[in-house]
């Protein structure tokens, strides 16, 4: 399918995101905006924002939209969470915009526990820095473990996120790929776990919790709202919702192409409802995209609905 006109993204440019990436490199970081080839890559980090990949670069699960590589994890590095606090340190001394940090992870089904606990310390040892940056953390399922979900929850990050990423029809149904070979979306998933997640998080009304969904997958419009529905019924506060891009012919083919007024009908949905107070929704929206405003925008909200 050919991409329609609204299916754009900027070149990376400036100084502010040359030197960022100058500096990640050489602190040995590895951020997903670059692994998983992420188009607002040259917007985020122009405005400050940066999305840190931890626990390495290799995935234990495959799904089919993502293109972070697949295979077996390597060993845990106990000492991750230091080089990234003094990564961002970096980046500060050298006067870069940075207010908004995005920790996320390849899944480590192998080492869950000592996931959550690098999870952990990263932001703790961010939060220690008292440069004022957001924490928000971008998590794997832990495989349901609520032993996980504490370590993350006592850390006090800003924003707990966990990506729904699909309706549940579409977890484990295999689709073709440009190269014709099948293949799920979430075939180590479960859509019951992630909402069980959400729960967990929006329940402990400390912390905001957020979720994203990918549209393009073969879902009905009816399928997107349930799904918000849920994200709705488990106290969800922000949502994000964007077109799926297929990353190469190896993975799901697109189903379609969402136009703009589409878009725009399912964020009036996400922002009708009781628990969702800010919803990010567009062809070019990603978890991390906007996420400083995303926070700011939940927050604003929250404190409207206390004051009536």
């Amino acid at each position: 399918m050919r991409k329609p006109r609204w299916i754009k993204s900027k070149i990376p440019t400036g100084n502010n995101f040359t030197e960022l990436k100058s500096i990640v490199s050489k602190n040995m970081l590895n951020t997903v905006c670059v692994e998983a080839k992420c188009p607002n890559l040259g917007e985020c980090w122009s405005a400050g924002t940066l999305t840190f990949m931890i626990l390495g670069d290799t995935c234990t699960r495959s799904c089919g939209f993502c293109a972070v590589k697949t295979g077996k994890g390597l060993n845990i590095d106990y000492l991750e969470p230091k080089r990234l606090a003094r990564g961002i340190l970096d980046i500060k001394r050298n006067n870069k915009l940075i207010d908004h940090i995005v920790l996320t992870s390849v899944n480590r089904d192998d080492k869950n526990y000592q996931s959550a606990e690098i999870f952990a310390n990263s932001i703790k040892e961010i939060k220690n820095l008292d440069l004022g940056i957001k924490v928000e953390v971008l998590i794997p399922d832990f495989l349901g473990d609520t032993k996980c979900y504490e370590l993350i929850l006592d850390a006090q990050p800003d924003v707990v996120n966990h990506n729904i990423e699909t309706v549940k029809r579409l977890y484990k149904l295999k689709q073709n790929t440009g190269t014709s070979v099948k293949r799920a979306v979430r075939p180590q998933a479960f859509y019951k776990r992630s909402l069980g997640l959400l729960n967990f998080f929006s329940s402990s009304k400390k912390i905001i919790s957020k979720s994203g969904i990918m549209i393009g997958l073969s879902e009905t419009t009816e399928e997107i709202l349930e799904c918000i529905d849920d994200l709705n019924n488990v106290g969800c506060e922000i949502v994000t919702v964007g077109q799926y891009l297929q990353p190469s012919k190896d993975f799901i083919n697109v189903s379609k192409y969402y136009t703009l007024k589409e878009f725009d009908g399912i964020k009036k949905y996400c922002e009708e409802k009781e628990n969702i107070i800010t919803a990010e929704c567009g062809p070019m929206v990603r978890s991390s995209y906007h996420a400083e405003k995303q926070l700011e925008n939940a927050k604003q909200s929250l404190k409207k609905r206390v004051i009536s």
